[in-house]
């Protein structure tokens, strides 16, 4: 669906994209980074609103530098920040930007009315959008995005400003634009908990550079470790020291993660697991203390660890955990780039749960 090779964009003062290589397969991709990691630049070269400066792209099998206009035709862009005309109503919108995206008139008015039906706007559809509400107005970017049956879609922030629920809402509009209508989807964000939830595969870049590219699976796949959670009691005040104890004791090594003072970190411990018996003895252990279990669960990877492990440890990692899909060679944070930035350490999910350079 996309690929580039050694894609670089240079400004004056910055390099938005070094030397990014990458190839997006069909289905649901999320393009993760923190603000001005270069999404918006890409997703500009993408559809030939801006030009490379080294290095080679293409979409569909169409070049970016010579096959813009084709390109616009085959796909589908939901901007990020509020660009609608607020005295038009979201059906006169949809219909200019269909006839604008060649349909002719009559199919462009039926296929308006079946979009603003998928994306919940159908009874709302002759209302000025200056009227609408943040979440109205971003059903709004996707159906004009979808209204000419792209066979893909750049949908770039599609939850900023949502609150939780409306976030929810628009993850699953984005899930059924491939899984009901089978239209590829590349979705942008900083927000790892989003990708984790509705993609297939992620490629994260931070400072232009590619960090890594793997399947969700891949990026969330079981470790070999048990996450355990107790509650105190009044003989021991803290539960989680004397499990700690009580299990190194047993010849298990036990982990506390997070960082230090780490919202949860006190709380919860992270035990290797030795083989079949290492249940049987944690759980052993809480009965023998007389402490209530909370959880005791296989802990799996997280997209926000890509963030926050070194170099050396990538390189570590379970097999297939921390490669580029082009090389198959392990990848860790650009030389000379920080890639904890506060944006990523702020959107590390639970345990449990889930303005760029222009």
């Amino acid at each position: 669906m996309i690929a580039t090779q050694s894609l670089t964009k240079r400004y004056p003062r910055v390099t938005a994209l070094d030397r990014l290589t990458m190839d997006i397969t069909p289905g649901v991709t999320g393009l993760v980074g923190a603000n001005g990691a270069g999404k918006s630049t890409l997703i500009k070269i993408l559809l030939g609103l801006a030009p490379a400066t080294e290095g080679t792209a293409s979409v569909l099998g169409l070049d970016v530098s010579r096959e813009g206009a084709a390109i616009r035709e085959r796909v589908g862009y939901m901007p990020e920040h509020d660009c609608l005309p607020p005295d038009v109503s979201a059906t006169e919108f949809v219909v200019h930007m269909a006839r604008m995206s060649g349909l002719p008139a009559t199919a462009a008015r039926e296929r308006t009315a079946d979009t603003l039906r998928h994306v919940g706007l159908y009874e709302e559809r002759y209302r000025a959008m200056g009227g609408y509400s943040t979440g109205m107005k971003q059903r709004v970017k996707l159906a004009q995005a979808l209204v000419h049956d792209p066979q893909l879609v750049l949908l770039d922030e599609p939850t900023n400003g949502l609150d939780p629920v409306g976030r929810d809402d628009m993850l699953g509009l984005i899930r059924r634009v491939h899984t009901d209508f089978g239209i590829s989807v590349l979705v942008t964000s900083h927000l790892l908990g989003e990708l984790e939830r509705t993609c297939d595969h992620v490629v994260v870049i931070d400072g232009g550079t590619l960090l890594r590219s793997s399947s969700t699976a891949d990026f969330t796949q079981s470790t070999a470790s048990l996450a355990v959670e107790v509650t105190d009691t009044d003989t021991h005040p803290d539960g989680t020291a004397a499990l700690r104890d009580a299990l190194t004791k047993a010849g298990l090594t036990v982990h506390a993660p997070g960082a230090p003072g780490a919202p949860g970190s006190g709380h919860l411990l992270l035990v290797d697991v030795v083989d079949g018996a290492t249940h049987d003895v944690v759980r052993d252990a809480v009965a023998d203390l007389g402490i209530g279990l909370i959880r005791m669960e296989q802990r799996r990877h997280r997209i926000a660890e890509v963030f926050t492990e070194s170099p050396e440890q990538h390189a570590e990692g379970p097999p297939g955990a921390h490669t580029d899909r082009n090389t198959g060679q392990p990848t860790g944070p650009a030389p000379g780039t920080d890639a904890r930035t506060p944006e990523f350490a702020a959107a590390r999910p639970q345990e449990g749960h889930s303005g760029d350079v222009a």
